[in-house]
């Protein structure tokens, strides 16, 4: 297969499965760590009408979400591309930045959240999905 166009399905493959494994942590979160009282987590004006509800722990699993989402996706990408690994793990970093950089716009979340998942969920999480491909496929 041409290494470009194996490059790209690796993105996209990237892109796909770190959108699963976002979705598939979120949808359980709520059985995990229920919202607060009166709060339905499906419904973006209950979310901000209610977040002065939200409490620390409410805030676990949506980090865990876009964290892991990044990782696995990095991950996926730079395990499959032939070429620029790292580049194409971080292009899926980027990708899922600028999602949860448009949550933190339609969300009124706290800033000490916003710091943390916009510094440390997506970018970092990219380049150490990279770090473990490479790890694995040094091993094999």
């Amino acid at each position: 297969m041409n290494p470009i166009i194996k490059n790209i399905l690796a993105v996209i493959a990237g892109v796909i499965v770190g959108g699963l494994v976002n979705m598939a942590i979120i949808s359980v979160s709520g059985s995990i760590i229920p919202p607060p009282e009166g709060v339905n987590p499906e419904d973006l004006e209950s979310i901000k009408a209610n977040m002065h509800l939200y409490e620390a722990k409410h805030f676990i699993m949506p980090f865990l979400a876009h964290a892991l989402g990044a990782l696995v996706g990095a991950f996926i990408a730079a395990y499959i591309a032939v070429s620029r690994k790292m580049i194409l793990a971080l292009a899926i970093g980027v990708f899922f930045f600028i999602g949860g950089a448009m949550m933190v716009s339609m969300i009124p979340s706290p800033m000490w959240f916003n710091i943390l998942d916009l510094g440390f969920a997506y970018i970092p999480m990219a380049l150490l999905g990279w770090f473990i491909a490479n790890r694995v496929q040094s091993q094999a």
